[in-house]
């Protein structure tokens, strides 16, 4: 699966919560190089102008997805996947530079997807949603209007 197969699925998983799509681009422009995200539901919440029971709402919709997962409190992970923002990534804190004073370490899809694979605790959705020749599940129902519902 690709970045544009993810935002195609996106577009119909979400139809009848566009709220979900509203999150997920906020967070998708918001990833650091590897794309790590941080943001705490309050944040989101006031660059959104929304409560933060809505934000906490839809960031479990996306972790239930298989779409983001929380690596710890304040920084959470979109699956590169479906959207990754490459470059150079800085080591976190207390983790060691791999490469030369100056630069980062860089990021290829390819090489986080195989760590997320080998993560043993990265959730199983998560995973799944990583996996080459990952399937997504769409709606196949339709309501008459051209609507996809579940």
């Amino acid at each position: 699966m690709d970045s544009l197969e993810f935002m195609r699925w996106a577009a119909v998983r979400y139809d009848d919560d566009r709220f979900v799509l509203v999150v997920l681009f906020t967070l998708m422009g918001s990833q650091k190089p590897g794309g790590l995200i941080e943001a705490t539901h309050e944040r989101v919440a006031a660059v959104l102008g929304y409560s933060r029971p809505h934000i906490s709402r839809v960031f479990n919709v996306l972790e239930a997805d298989g779409a983001l997962r929380k690596v710890q409190r304040g920084l959470y992970q979109l699956n590169p996947a479906a959207s990754l923002r490459g470059g150079l990534r800085e080591p976190r804190k207390g983790e060691r530079k791999r490469s030369k004073t100056g630069t980062g370490d860089r990021v290829e899809q390819l090489d986080l997807l195989r760590e997320i694979m080998e993560d043993p605790d990265a959730p199983e959705a998560f995973r799944a949603m990583a996996a080459p020749g990952a399937k997504l599940e769409v709606r196949k129902e339709s309501d008459g209007e051209g609507k996809a519902t579940s």
